[in-house]
């Protein structure tokens, strides 16, 4: 085991953790935003009416916290090749 091991673990061990807790927060956000969006949709297919084709505050929203979420869960994916690379380098 040498240093460069080590460096490459700590740093990968780092990256996944905050690649996790950035994607956190955006994905259970965007999973309650999905949630309530079906649940207005199932309303207004009961009362009767249609759903404009537009973009809502909802749904921007809910690209925005898609593209953070993908973005921790890439820095969780390097992390976790660094992790990889660490036990490969000899």
């Amino acid at each position: 085991m040498g240093v460069l091991n080590l460096l490459l673990w700590g740093a990968g061990v780092a990256l996944i953790v905050v690649g996790y807790s950035r994607a956190r927060g955006p994905l259970a956000r965007y999973n309650a935003l999905k949630e309530q969006d079906a649940n207005v949709a199932r309303y207004e297919a009961w009362r009767g009416g249609t759903r404009s084709g537009g973009d809502t505050g909802a749904s921007v929203a809910m690209q925005v916290l898609r593209r953070q979420a993908r973005t921790g869960v890439i820095i969780g994916i390097v992390g976790f090749v660094l992790v990889v690379l660490g036990f490969l380098v000899r």
